[in-house]
C-alpha cells in the first residue's frame, strides 16, 4: 500500500448561513485518509453528513453549503482551490461517483451506448473504432447480459439492478483511482444487491482502486469495506476496522445502530434508538449524542469528548467507551399470537392474473388472446383479519403489481378479489364504493412521490377525514392530532410542509394518512427501504403497535427478508409473478423447501465481515417467465430434467406447515440441500 494517501481530508468543516447570518456547521472538523486499494465505509443516520463528506472529497458542495475551514487533498491537488475546468478533468477520470438513484442519474432520452460513448469521448479515452468495443467490455465487466442488445436500449427499458450496473460501468469507464459510492444498492433486491457488491469487491481487488462507500446498510458495509467511519451530527464519532467496529463498537451510537437491525435468527423486532439527531447548529456544548445515550452522565452534557484511541485500534469520541458493551439492547415485545380464521378471510384472491402489455387495436377488435405468459399468474391467497402477509422475491417478481391490483390501481386480466364475507371487490378503483376505498389503504415506497409538496401535514390528513367521515372542523383537528401522536410526531407538525420533514418523518405522515381512514387492510410497499436502520426500527415498531391496537391486516412487501420475518405471520415467496412457497416465517426461513427460497436466503447480508453468502443461482435478469414449465427452471440449482421445462409444477403441503410449488418431492429437496450445505461447509 502506498504511504501517500489518494484522499487526505484535514480538519474539514462545511456549513450554511442561517437567516440570522450565522454559519451553522454540517460537517465539523473531519479528518480522513484513503489509500490506494483501501475501502472505507461511511455510516450513520440520515442527516449525519455522510453524503456531504463524500461529495466534499470530490471538491464539490451542494448549493447553499460553504467551506468553513480545512483542506481536501486528492494526491497533490487541493480540490477547493481548483477551477471548474480542472475539476471536470478529474471527475469521472480519476475520481468517479456512483449515485444512489441511478434511474435519475441516467439521461432518459439517450440510449445506454450513447451515454457510455459520451463519457469515453469527453475524457478522450478511446478512438472512434475502439469505443464500441470498450462499451461492450464495460457492460460485460459489470455482468450485464447481451451487452450488444442492451447498449441500444433506453434507461426505462432496464430493471433497477441493470440501471445501477450501467451507472457503475459509466463510473468505471475512466478507470478511476477512487470510486465514490452513495447508497448504490438502496432499493435493490437481495440477490441483485449481493451480486453487485461481489462485483465491486472483485473490481477493486483487480484494479487496486480505492472505494469510499456511503450507506445505511451495515450488511453492505460489512461485505465491501475494510475500514468504517461512523458519523453523527456532522462529526466522526467512531472509526476502525470493519471487524472491530461492527462486532464490538466502542461508541453507544454505533452500538444503537447495530441493535436496530432485524436479524434472520432473531424473531423479535429490534428496538429503535430514542430521540433524533440535533439539527445543524443545535448540538449541545457537550457530546452531541448525550440526549439519546443510555450511559450519559453530567460530564457528557458539559464537555465535548475527546477522540480516544483504544487497544483494538478503534478511535472513539466518547467519555465512557468501556461501558458501551454493557448497554442492554432494547427489544420490542413479541408479536401477539392471533388465532386466524382462514375459513373467513378478510381478503382473498382467486386465480388472479395480471398483464401489463395491452393488446393492439386489431387484436382487441378480432378478440385475439394475449400472446406470451402473464406478468402475474394464478395467484390464490387468503388473508385473515389481523394477519400480516409478507410478499418477498426479486425485483420483477410481481410483489408491487399485486398490491396495486388489490388497491384498484391496476386491473387484473383474470380472476377476482373478494373482501370480507365473499363481497366482490371491483377491480378498478373508480367503481369502488367510498367504504371499500376507506377499508383498503396503500402506503407507497417513496413518500416524496405520494405526499403533495404544496400541502401541509394538516391538509394531507384532513383530506381522507373529510372524504370518509362526516366530522366537524373541531373533530377533524382532534383526529389529526390523535393520529400524529400515535405515529410519534405531535400537533406541532400540522403546519409543516413535506420539504420541512426528514425521510422518516415523511414516512410517518404517509402511514398516518393511511391509518386516519381507519382501514381494515393496509398495503405496505417497501415502506422502509430508503430509511436508515434506526428510523426503520421506529417505523416497524409503529406498524406492529398499530396492528395490535387496531387489529389491522397488512400485506407487506419488502426486499429486506429480515424485516419481513420480524413483522409477518405468513410469508409468500414470488418468482416471475408465480407463487413458489407459502408458510409461517419460522418454517420458510429456518428450513426453506423451495430452491428459489434457498437462493434468496443465501444472498441475505449480515453486519458481519466474516458472513459468507451462498450465491447459488446465476446472476441473470429474466425479462419474462418461460412459456411452459416451472418459472424458475433457467436458474434452479436443483433442476431434475425435462419435467421442469415442460410441465407446470404441482403444489405440495409439507409436514412443516408450509406449501411449495415444485416438481421435486420434499424428501429429495431435503437430501439435495443437505448435500449442498455439507459441500459448502
Amino acid at each position: 500500500m502506498s504511504k501517500t494517501p489518494l484522499i487526505n481530508i484535514k480538519n474539514l468543516s462545511v456549513g450554511f448561513r442561517s437567516k440570522s447570518g450565522e454559519m451553522l456547521p454540517v460537517l465539523r472538523s473531519i479528518n480522513l485518509l484513503l489509500h490506494a486499494g483501501e475501502s472505507l465505509g461511511l455510516v450513520g443516520e440520515s442527516g449525519s453528513g455522510k453524503s456531504t463528506l463524500a461529495l466534499a472529497a470530490m471538491g464539490y458542495l451542494k448549493s447553499g453549503l460553504s467551506l468553513m475551514k480545512g483542506n481536501v487533498l486528492f494526491e497533490h491537488h487541493d480540490m477547493f482551490n481548483l477551477d471548474h475546468k480542472r475539476l471536470r478533468k478529474i471527475w469521472g477520470r480519476e475520481l468517479a461517483l456512483v449515485p444512489q438513484n441511478s434511474g435519475q442519474s441516467l439521461t432518459p432520452t439517450m440510449r445506454v451506448g450513447q451515454q457510455l460513448r459520451e463519457v469515453l469521448e469527453f475524457h478522450n479515452l478511446k478512438r472512434d473504432k475502439a469505443i464500441k468495443e470498450r462499451i461492450i467490455q464495460l457492460l460485460t465487466q459489470v455482468r450485464l447480459p447481451e451487452p450488444e442488445i442492451l447498449l441500444t436500449r433506453y434507461p426505462h427499458e432496464l430493471s433497477g439492478g441493470q440501471q445501477q450496473r450501467v451507472a457503475i460501468a459509466m463510473a468505471l469507464a475512466g478507470e478511476p483511482k477512487v470510486l465514490l459510492l452513495d447508497e448504490p444498492t438502496t432499493g435493490l433486491d437481495v440477490t441483485t444487491q449481493a451480486h453487485i457488491l461481489e462485483l465491486l469487491r472483485e473490481i477493486a481487488t483487480k484494479t487496486h482502486m480505492a472505494l469510499l462507500y456511503v450507506s445505511h446498510d451495515l450488511g453492505a458495509i460489512a461485505r465491501v469495506c475494510d475500514e468504517v467511519l461512523v458519523m453523527y451530527a456532522g462529526q466522526a464519532v467512531l472509526s476502525g476496522s470493519a471487524k472491530t467496529v461492527l462486532r464490538s463498537p466502542s461508541h453507544p451510537y454505533a452500538h444503537g445502530l447495530l441493535a436496530s437491525i432485524p436479524k434472520l435468527n432473531d424473531p423479535s423486532l429490534p428496538g429503535a434508538l430514542e430521540g433524533r439527531p440535533p439539527a445543524p447548529g443545535q448540538a449541545s456544548t457537550g457530546c452531541a449524542f448525550a440526549d439519546r445515550c443510555f450511559i450519559a452522565q453530567d460530564i457528557c452534557q458539559l464537555e465535548p469528548p475527546r477522540v480516544n484511541k483504544l487497544s483494538d485500534a478503534q478511535k472513539t469520541r466518547c467519555h465512557f467507551p468501556d461501558q458501551v458493551k454493557a448497554i442492554a439492547l432494547k427489544k420490542v415485545s413479541a408479536k401477539k399470537k392471533f388465532n386466524f380464521n382462514n375459513d373467513k378471510p378478510i381478503l382473498s384472491m382467486s386465480k388472479m392474473s395480471i398483464r401489463y402489455k395491452n393488446k393492439s387495436f386489431i387484436d382487441q377488435l378480432l378478440k385475439r388472446p394475449h400472446k406470451g405468459p402473464a406478468t402475474v399468474d394464478c395467484i390464490n391467497l387468503s388473508i385473515s383479519k389481523g394477519e400480516t402477509l409478507g410478499l418477498v422475491g426479486e425485483s420483477g417478481s410481481g410483489k408491487s403489481t399485486i398490491l396495486k391490483s388489490i388497491a384498484g390501481l391496476l386491473q387484473p386480466s383474470g380472476g377476482k378479489i373478494n373482501l370480507e364475507n365473499n363481497s366482490y371487490l371491483p377491480t378498478a378503483v373508480e367503481y369502488r364504493s367510498s367504504d371499500q376505498l376507506r377499508r383498503i389503504q396503500l402506503v407507497f415506497q417513496n413518500p416524496d412521490d405520494s405526499l403533495n409538496p404544496r400541502h401541509s401535514v394538516r391538509q394531507i390528513l384532513e383530506q381522507p377525514l373529510r372524504l370518509y367521515f362526516n366530522l366537524t372542523k373541531k373533530q377533524v383537528y382532534e383526529k389529526s392530532v390523535q393520529i400524529l401522536e400515535q405515529v410519534r410526531l405531535g400537533s406541532h407538525y400540522l403546519d409543516r410542509l413535506p420539504s420541512q420533514l426528514s425521510g422518516g418523518e415523511k414516512q410517518r405522515v404517509a402511514i398516518a394518512r393511511a391509518f386516519v381512514a381507519e382501514p381494515d387492510i393496509v398495503l405496505c410497499d417497501e415502506v422502509t427501504s430508503a430509511l436508515d436502520v434506526s428510523v426503520q426500527a421506529a417505523v416497524l415498531e409503529l406498524l406492529e403497535e398499530l396492528k395490535q391496537t387496531k387489529l389491522t391486516t397488512y400485506v407487506f412487501v419488502s426486499h429486506d427478508l429480515a424485516v419481513v420475518k420480524a413483522l409477518s405471520d405468513r410469508v409468500a415467496v414470488l418468482y416471475q409473478g408465480r407463487l413458489c412457497e407459502i408458510g409461517p416465517p419460522d418454517q420458510v426461513y429456518n428450513k426453506p423447501s423451495h430452491p428459489y427460497t434457498e437462493v434468496l436466503l443465501g444472498a441475505v447480508l449480515e453486519p458481519d465481515p466474516d458472513h459468507e453468502l451462498k450465491l447459488m443461482a446465476d446472476d441473470i435478469v429474466e425479462l419474462a417467465p418461460p412459456e411452459v414449465g416451472c418459472s424458475f427452471q433457467r436458474r434452479c440449482p436443483s433442476i431434475i430434467g425435462d419435467i421442469c421445462k415442460s410441465q407446470a409444477p404441482p403444489w405440495q403441503t409439507l409436514p412443516t406447515g408450509n406449501q411449495i410449488c415444485c416438481h421435486i418431492p420434499w424428501e429429495e429437496l431435503n437430501k439435495t440441500q443437505a448435500i449442498r450445505n455439507s459441500a459448502q461447509t
